[in-house]
């Protein structure tokens, strides 16, 4: 992403901002500019996918059989997932200096672990509490959503210290 682009962008999420300045910061509001317009294009693609492109079919590839949704599933997760990498990358958290390397892998293995912790908390939430599905996958997404920003921040696009040794 080039600069212009970059800055172009920052400044239309920026834009938004100073009426939730008192609350959140600007990074928190860049990540939930970033995750939450991420998530809609996510749902967007699924939903596209699932009901157009699949026509709500079972998919067959040699004697492999992907039921429509898991398929529908695959495809807007193989945009969602580089596009949150890039969007976290250079507009949530550009001041990391880890390599990109390490943070693409540190950011699938977070996502991994929000893919377990969405099945859990609503296992937990419907299934353990009794609780309705709706208002479950809200609370189950805010609590996520809470968890990844922290883990982001902290670990998968951290700043580590300046390793130089100054005499």
């Amino acid at each position: 992403m080039n600069g212009n682009n970059r800055r172009a962008i920052l400044n239309f999420i920026d834009f938004f901002h100073p009426p939730f300045s008192r609350w959140i910061n600007k990074q928190t509001f860049r990540y939930l500019a970033c995750g939450g317009s991420n998530t809609a294009l996510d749902i967007i693609i699924y939903w596209f996918s699932y009901n157009f492109v699949l026509h709500k079919q079972t998919v067959h590839i040699a004697d492999l059989h992907i039921a429509a949704h898991i398929f529908a599933f695959m495809i807007s997760f193989s945009i969602s997932f580089p596009l949150g990498f890039a969007l976290s990358k250079y507009l949530v958290f550009p001041e990391s200096n880890i390599k990109g390397r390490i943070q693409l892998f540190r950011y699938a293995v977070l996502v991994a672990m929000c893919i377990v912790l969405n099945y859990v908390f609503l296992k937990l939430f419907v299934d353990g509490f009794g609780w309705f599905a709706t208002p479950s996958k809200i609370l189950t997404t805010g609590l996520v959503a809470i968890f990844s920003y922290v883990s982001q921040r902290n670990f998968t696009f951290k700043v580590k210290p300046d390793t130089a040794v100054v005499e």
